[in-house]
């Protein structure tokens, strides 16, 4: 089966989504829980509704809307992704794979065909570490991967607790009711943006993902000591900037000293306390993401990191502490899943290759309670996380008819 898929009205629905934005076009921002982030929401639950699914919330917003099958005792199927994202970011990330799983539903619908299993379209929440500080929030919520003691350990920028923010924003209960059991679903399958330039520079239509790298994220504090700038002789100074500018350094160096090219490491936020240009820096707080689809080997990483800092903090007489933030396996696909989408591209002679995927997504925890698979389409340049990130309207129409195909000979399996 190759249902088609309405392209100019899945290109529609993106550049609609993008107009809930914090940021003027073509940059989108949609933080969690804010004004635009609810109002997207609203929008995706309409065209779902719309669409005659069955629409259902969490308590921490993740958003499930189901197009109900013919045998009620089997598990469903599942795909989505996450609407959310960073400051200044593109309009493709995440927001395919919701919008095309959405298309794939209705492509199906169009044929006639009638599900045996339901299919479930999941818009994660918080897939963006941007406002508590943790990736994947509704998924490792949803996979047990973070428990309910989250909503009161994890704050925003403003100290806001997780619970206060999401009640806020209309979702109760309990966030131990968010888990879901394993089995609860058969099968899930998420479209994404590849979000780097293998495919394009192949000529490729897809990929197929075989493996997740492991994610780990990394906060350290350096306490040194403050003073005026003009009046702390350089001898005497305990810069707290300098010791965290060589911790940085020393980031860089773990990741090369690996010798693998799948080990990545980056310092992405550095926040300088006081931030006068006249004082000497007192307090300097790195955040630090480290990746690899080998978790030994990150780890191995992360050490090397954890001892430099205690040299750094010697040497320059300040004080290194450390918080690990999330220290994640890696995942492998469901090899059944994987035959299944790459008989369904032979099928559809969509050209693809098997791939990792070098960027962790909400299918990383979801394949802790279901059989997991991905599906990357190609982006202009491998840009993304900037406003022109880009996705041409037949890539994703055809990274969609793949996915509906898929979900179709997913959902009839006994």
């Amino acid at each position: 089966m190759t249902p088609a898929v309405n392209q100019q009205r899945l290109a529609q629905t993106l550049d609609e989504l993008a107009a809930f934005s914090d940021a003027a076009p073509p940059a989108v921002t949609r933080i969690v829980f804010t004004e635009s982030d609810l109002r997207a929401r609203a929008y995706v639950k309409a065209l779902c509704i719309d669409a005659g699914l069955v629409v259902r919330e969490d308590a921490v917003g993740n958003t499930f809307a189901r197009w109900v099958g013919s045998d009620l005792s089997l598990a469903p199927v599942a795909t989505g992704s996450h609407i959310d994202a960073i400051p200044e970011a593109g309009r493709f990330d995440g927001t395919v794979g919701v919008m095309g799983g959405l298309e794939a539903i209705r492509a199906l619908h169009a044929v006639g065909f009638t599900p045996r299993r339901s299919i479930d379209l999941i818009a994660f929440t918080s897939e963006e570490p941007t406002r508590f500080g943790i990736g994947c929030l509704g998924s490792r919520l949803l996979s047990g991967a973070l428990d309910a003691s989250a909503g009161s350990r994890l704050r925003d920028m403003d100290g806001r607790q997780l619970d206060d923010v999401r009640r806020a924003a209309g979702f109760s209960g309990e966030l131990e009711s968010v888990r879901l059991l394993p089995g609860a679903y058969s099968s899930f399958v998420e479209l994404h943006i590849e979000q780097g330039p293998l495919l394009e520079r192949g000529g490729l239509d897809a990929g197929i993902v075989t493996a997740i790298a492991a994610p780990a994220g990394l906060r350290v504090t350096v306490e040194g000591e403050g003073g005026h700038a003009g009046a702390v002789l350089m001898p005497e100074r305990r810069d707290a900037f300098l010791a965290a500018a060589e911790i940085a350094l020393e980031v860089e160096r773990a990741a090369r000293a690996t010798g693998a090219i799948d080990t990545v490491a980056t310092t992405g936020v550095c926040r300088v306390f006081p931030g006068a240009v006249n004082s000497v820096p007192s307090r300097t707080v790195l955040e630090i993401d480290v990746r690899d689809i080998d978790g030994d080997r990150r780890d191995w990483t992360m050490a090397r990191i954890l001892s430099q800092c205690e040299d750094i903090a010697v040497r320059r007489g300040v004080t290194v502490t450390h918080d690990i933030i999330n220290s994640d396996p890696p995942a492998q696909s469901d090899e059944t899943i994987v035959e299944v989408l790459e008989g369904v591209c032979k099928e559809q002679q969509v050209r693809y290759q098997p791939m990792i995927s070098r960027a962790y997504h909400d299918s990383l925890f979801m394949s802790r309670i279901a059989p997991t698979a991905m599906v990357f389409i190609p982006c202009r340049g491998g840009i993304s996380h900037r406003p022109d990130e880009y996705s041409s309207p037949s890539a994703i129409a055809r990274g969609t008819e793949v996915l509906a195909a898929a979900l179709a000979r997913l959902s009839t399996r006994p």
